[in-house]
């Protein structure tokens, strides 16, 4: 009996002991930028003792669990001065931290999360991050920083060229992009029908591209996402900064509603190269104006609420015959609540709005079109410890869609009141991610986005004889429209087609050591939204149609593997990604397919489907007076449309052909040089493979005149694409005691006058009466000068 007690009273102190070893306690907190409270997106928190760590959240929020005891700890991000310091963890605790400004300048360029040993082990690939500062420094056309065009310099991402908007990413269309601003949608990312983004760099704070391995809190886009967050504003003080150029000016005031509390951002933008047009005789108006807007409030230590806004408009008109405004708007409340040291929460109510108006003077019309969505989330973070971490929540969206509603503009005028029938939609998603930190070595990311959609009734629905709304032409070999049997009538409330489905989401990385690592991932998405439009870059003439009885929802699988390495103490890295994917139901168009004004949109469309796969290769250069970046991508991007029977011909006959956006290369070279302390040299250089295009293969004459007959689609491309930009930046002396600073920015855009063509047209020349191509380029040598400011 008294050698059981004493077992029993052994195995009672290996407990007490096992436990008291494993006695643990949490350490959180917000990071935040000392000399405005901005918080700070994405800092590193490491142990180096315990090779342990974690980094902030999107509002600056921070949680991680250890074993009690004494460490160091090291929190860094890059601009900003290190700190160092050593920590007693022995109850939960609570600490805010300030980082200062290394430089006071704009000076460094990051292009992905901070070069350190932690970023090698986090199974997240395919990412980029890009500044502000960065933004700004890369020279553009007209002098104005632009986010797109920054990000198109990334391995994997194109533009769909120049004076168009959007951009194409691992051979997606640029439809299949979400972008999003302080959580809320953005239709349309492009002022002046591609020349400028419609993101004020000075009002942006962080901003993300996924390419692949996309967390399943992101859905509806099958190619990528943009996350943009704009800055809260500094609760600290007043300032104001800008910048004046040659055709579009800005300025930005931010400062403090309480100090330390709360604060307001305003932002603004606009061009006025349109007022000069009249000294020129030139009746023609083409400009742009946006705003942007925040407001952050501190409740207590727990709440914090935020409210933002954008609003932008673009107007272009030619005289007295055509008219064309369109824009974005969005609005977004977030209340952040902190249930405990482990758990965030956010929830955010969001309105976003897309605008388009096209008034036709000569034919007395006016076509208002557009897209409205509002939408809910409720997400949340839960730092379960320090190797497991989820993020879940729900989202859901309403939408409704006006493909288009004509007015005449006048009491004599000919055009009959027309209004295209509106469809209404809900979307709706519930997601959980787990971050897993399964050993020192491997890195788990995986999770799984549940999603629906429920395409709601309209006023008006056709119905098709064996549901096929295009019929083949089994005598001629061509599509044609179907001739609806009936029509249905829906309430708003019935739900005419529903789709649910399953989207995982898994990536991982395996450190070889403490400067190398493997990582691959996978995604299955669906995109419930089409962008209907006629040509290869999307234009705000085109309609957004939702997934219904006869389209379907797009559907992906993605796969991608990389090596990622930092030598020399990470003055060097490199990243190689090579990636798979394949796209179901993608839209296809039958030929003299009618976009425009068209009520049964469904007539024109086939289902096909779309693969892309590649080569991405990154080289940066990370320290030093000399600074940038050697991107590299080997790609190819296809689309296949097959016939529905034996007899029919499908597009191509079947064929697999090139996408509006296939380029085989894609090389960029981007770099900033420190010449001294107040000139700064930056340059970039682009060299693409020309665009696919559809050129005439012979002709025949019809009454005297000569028909051209096309080849196959997209079987030619045009000529390569080549250009390099330059800029300097000259900071002017200024006496330390002042607080304002200033900046000169010279840039020339496309330096040796490159005559890149943006379209190949063809034609009969009336005089010789021969046939003849016309190249259109849209830019030679562009020069520029902006003066930027802050105080």
């Amino acid at each position: 009996m008294r050698h059981r007690y004493s077992g029993y009273l052994l195995i009672l102190l290996l407990v007490s002991h096992i436990g008291f070893t494993q006695e643990k306690f949490t350490l959180s907190g917000i990071i935040s930028e000392s000399t405005s409270n901005e918080t700070l997106i994405g800092v590193n928190i490491i142990f180096p003792e315990v090779k342990s760590g974690t980094t902030t959240n999107e509002y600056g929020f921070y949680s991680i669990t250890l074993p009690k005891g004494t460490y160091k700890i090291s929190i860094s991000y890059l601009g900003y001065t290190t700190i160092n310091e050593d920590l007693e963890l022995n109850k939960n605790i609570t600490k805010n931290f300030s980082l200062f400004n290394a430089l006071e300048n704009l000076d460094e360029i990051v292009i992905t999360e901070n070069i350190e040993k932690l970023s090698i082990q986090k199974p997240q690939m395919s990412v980029n991050k890009l500044t502000s500062s960065t933004i700004k420094e890369i020279p553009v056309v007209l002098g104005e920083s632009d986010i797109v065009k920054a990000i198109t310099l990334l391995p994997g991402v194109t533009s769909v060229g120049e004076g168009a908007s959007g951009f194409n990413v691992r051979g997606g269309a640029a439809d299949q992009n979400l972008i999003l601003l302080d959580e809320a949608t953005i239709y349309n990312s492009s002022h002046l029908f591609g020349l400028f983004s419609v993101f004020n760099p000075d009002a942006i704070k962080d901003l993300r591209l996924y390419k692949g391995g996309i967390p399943a809190r992101y859905g509806g886009r099958v190619s990528s996402v943009l996350d943009i967050y704009q800055k809260e504003g500094n609760s600290k003080e007043f300032h104001m900064n800008g910048g004046i150029g040659l055709v579009s000016s800005r300025l930005l005031a931010e400062g403090p509603l309480k100090k330390d509390k709360g604060s307001f951002l305003l932002g603004g933008r606009s061009s006025y190269a349109h007022l000069f047009l009249p000294l020129f005789d030139i009746d023609n108006i083409a400009y742009f104006y946006d705003l942007n807007t925040k407001l952050s409030y501190k409740l207590n230590s727990k709440n914090n609420i935020y409210l933002s806004g954008y609003f932008g408009r673009d107007v272009f008109r030619i005289e007295d015959t055509f008219e064309n405004t369109y824009g974005n708007s969005v609005l977004n409340f977030r209340w952040n609540h902190l249930f405990s040291d482990k758990l965030f929460s956010n929830l955010s109510l969001i309105y976003s709005d897309y605008y388009y108006d096209l008034k036709l003077s000569f034919v007395e019309f006016d076509w208002v079109s557009g897209i409205r969505n509002f939408n809910l989330k409720y997400d949340f973070k839960h730092y379960l410890s320090n190797n497991l971490k989820l993020q879940y929540g729900l989202n859901s969206v309403y939408y409704k869609f006006n493909p288009g509603d004509i007015k005449p503009t006048t009491e004599t005028s000919g055009i009959n009141p027309f209004k295209l029938i509106d469809k209404y939609a809900f979307e709706n998603a519930i997601y959980l991610d787990v971050e897993h930190n399964v050993s020192n070595n491997l890195s788990l990311s995986y999770g799984l986005r549940l999603s629906s959609f429920l395409r709601l009734g309209q006023d008006e629905l056709n119905v098709y004889d064996n549901d096929e709304a295009v019929t083949f032409n089994d005598e001629l070999q061509i599509y044609e429209k179907a001739n609806p049997i009936s029509t249905e009538t829906f309430n708003k409330s019935d739900v005419i087609e529903n789709f649910f489905n399953f989207e995982p989401r898994f990536s991982m990385a395996y450190q070889l050591n403490s400067n190398t690592s493997v990582k691959a991932s996978y995604n299955k998405m669906y995109q419930y939204l089409h962008l209907l439009s006629n040509t290869n870059a999307p234009t705000p003439l085109d309609i957004w149609t939702p997934s219904g009885k006869y389209v379907k929802p797009q559907s992906l699988h993605q796969y991608a593997v990389g090596y990622f390495k930092n030598f020399k103490n990470n003055l060097y890295s490199i990243e190689v990604e090579s990636f798979y994917k394949t796209i179901k139901n993608r839209i296809d168009y039958i030929d003299g397919a009618d976009l425009i004004a068209n009520n049964a949109i469904e007539q024109v469309i086939l289902n096909g489907e779309a693969r892309a796969y590649g080569l991405e290769f990154l080289l940066r250069k990370n320290e030093g007076r000399f600074k940038g970046w050697l991107a590299y991508t080997l790609s190819k991007s296809e689309q296949q449309t097959k016939g529905r029977t034996t007899t029919e011909t499908g597009i191509n006959n079947g064929a697999w052909y090139k996408t509006p956006f296939d380029k085989t290369h894609d090389i960029s070279l981007t770099t900033s040089y420190n010449w001294s302390e107040r000139v700064k040299l930056n340059a970039n250089f682009l060299l693409q493979t020309g665009q696919p295009v559809t050129f005439p293969n012979s002709q025949y004459e019809y009454n005297g005149i000569n028909i051209p007959n096309f080849g196959l689609r997209n079987e030619n491309r045009l000529p390569s694409y080549n250009r390099l930009d330059v800029s300097l930046t000259y900071t002017p002396k200024q006496k330390k005691e002042k607080k304002r600073k200033r900046l000169w920015v010279f840039s020339i855009y496309n330096v040796y006058n490159r005559k890149n063509a943006n379209t190949i047209s063809f034609g009969q020349n009336y005089e010789t009466g021969l046939n003849e191509a016309t190249r259109l380029a849209l830019f030679g040598i562009v020069p520029s000068i902006s003066y930027n400011f802050k105080f």
